[in-house]
């Protein structure tokens, strides 16, 4: 025998030893790609998107109606069947409408994560590459709500209670705590009234660009700058409701990642001089 034939093959050795430092190479360029990001968020206050693949989800959705009889909702157009609509949309009525809509019986607004988007007028939600996303399977949340009024009416999204016993007024909340609990900062809420748009932002920030938004006064104060739209007397009005995470939002980072989301909305009725209908 010869020499050869009593050395070890270390060709497997080799390789694997390769294959770790290549390992390691792609590692480090990970974490310096994700540093980098980071810190031109910080610097700038602009490059606020995620960058990990983990999203927020809406915990719950509430809505209320913070008037009399005179004004009343529905996932449904009922038509002047006053009696087929309600004060408080739930989120089952909500979930009933995404199953027929998706046509996926499982459908739930609890599983429907925000991947951050972004959208300048409320309708059209974006990636950040520009790319339109899908309603309620790409990472935003879609429904239309048929609102109707015995009276004719301006509606107005408030901050007000229905009750001085209840805490249901227009809100966004959390149940995380720490960094993520900065997740009330990023949503943003659009109304669509027939191509015409008005964004919610809670707890409004700096300017986005390209959007234009209102928040809520509290105490509540009913103005021109709080009306959604306007409702002719026993005329059902369709209004498309979009809930979002603005990814421009500063807010809108890794740290708020699986952060779990409230929103709560209330609307009111008021006559031309913004007085509250009875």
């Amino acid at each position: 025998m010869t020499n050869s034939q009593f050395q070890p093959d270390n060709s497997m050795d080799n390789n694997s030893t390769m294959i770790e430092r290549i390992k390691k190479r792609m590692k480090l360029k990970t974490t310096v790609m994700i540093a980098i990001i980071a810190l031109l968020a910080v610097c700038t206050g602009t490059l606020a998107w995620f960058t990990l693949n983990t999203f927020s989800s809406v915990n719950d959705l509430e809505m209320t109606i913070g008037t009399g009889a005179q004004l009343l909702v529905s996932t449904e157009d009922h038509g002047t069947d006053l009696s087929k609509y309600v004060k408080v949309i739930t989120n089952e009525m909500i979930n009933d409408y995404l199953r027929k809509s998706l046509n996926d019986n499982n459908a739930d607004v609890s599983k429907i994560l925000l991947d951050p988007s972004t959208s300048d007028k409320g309708i059209d939600i974006l990636t950040r590459g520009g790319k339109k996303r899908a309603a309620n399977t790409e990472g935003y949340v879609e429904f239309p709500i048929y609102f109707i009024g015995t009276k004719d009416m301006y509606v107005h999204l408030t901050s007000d209670n229905t009750a001085s016993n209840k805490n249901d007024g227009s809100a966004v909340s959390t149940s995380s705590t720490g960094a993520k609990a900065d997740v009330v900062n990023c949503p943003r809420v659009s109304f669509e009234d027939n191509g015409s748009t008005r964004i919610w932002e809670p707890n409004q920030g700096s300017p986005v660009a390209g959007q234009t938004t209102f928040d809520l006064p509290k105490p509540m104060s009913y103005t021109n700058n709080t009306r959604l739209f306007h409702l002719d007397a026993m005329k059902p009005k369709k209004i498309m409701v979009r809930l979002w995470v603005e990814g421009e939002d500063p807010q809108c980072d890794d740290d708020v990642q699986d952060a779990q989301l409230t929103v709560a909305m209330c609307f009111m009725g008021t006559d031309e001089n913004n007085e509250a209908i009875a």
